[in-house]
């Protein structure tokens, strides 16, 4: 004879892995996303540039901060270019190709607005007369783009812009290269 045996009932269990590790991730999601914002709202980036008072009223080049790309001009233009307008005093930047890849004809410039000083500043360095681009722009540095119909800058240049009497003028923040001290590697 063949004895019975009762089966076992299956457990009814209920599987909570899943759900708690799905709430713990949403929880880690979340408070990533708080964070995220948090530091993007307090971000403690240095300013681009500070509010001054010129001395006599005068923007000098010493004070403007230049970008000089080559946008159609033949190889090594903008390096030309930069070299005279480093021997006026502007602070170069940056010496490139145009980083957009945007052609010009003869020349632009790129700034916070058309009348802004370093932009009448860099125009009154040029022999032709610029296309001026507002870029709305709040580090007020400027991007001189020369092309293939460029010619040269002027012999010489204006030395300064008036600016309105007691007014301010947001200057960019000047970055001067700090030496390595002997024994530290650079890179």
């Amino acid at each position: 004879m063949t004895a019975i045996h009762p089966q076992p009932r299956p457990h009814s269990r209920v599987r909570w892995r899943t759900p708690i590790t799905m709430v713990i991730l949403l929880g880690i999601l979340a408070g990533g996303g708080w964070w995220g914002w948090k530091s993007l709202m307090n971000s403690s980036a240095e300013a681009t540039c500070t509010e001054q008072k010129l001395a006599n009223n005068r923007l000098v080049p010493k004070q403007v901060v230049l970008n000089v790309y080559n946008g159609g001009a033949r190889a090594g233009s903008a390096g030309r270019v930069a070299d005279v307008l480093k021997k006026r005093g502007f602070n170069v930047s940056k010496i490139a190709n145009e980083p957009k890849g945007d052609k010009t004809d003869v020349v632009a410039l790129r700034g916070a607005s058309e009348t802004a000083p370093e932009m009448l500043l860099v125009a009154g360095q040029l022999n032709q007369k610029a296309v001026m681009i507002a870029d709305g722009r709040t580090d007020h540095t400027v991007d001189l783009v020369i092309g293939a119909g460029f010619g040269s800058v002027k012999l010489k240049g204006i030395p300064s812009v008036q600016v309105p009497a007691g007014s301010t003028v947001c200057l960019p923040v000047v970055h001067t290269p700090q030496p390595i001290p002997s024994g530290q590697n650079p890179g």
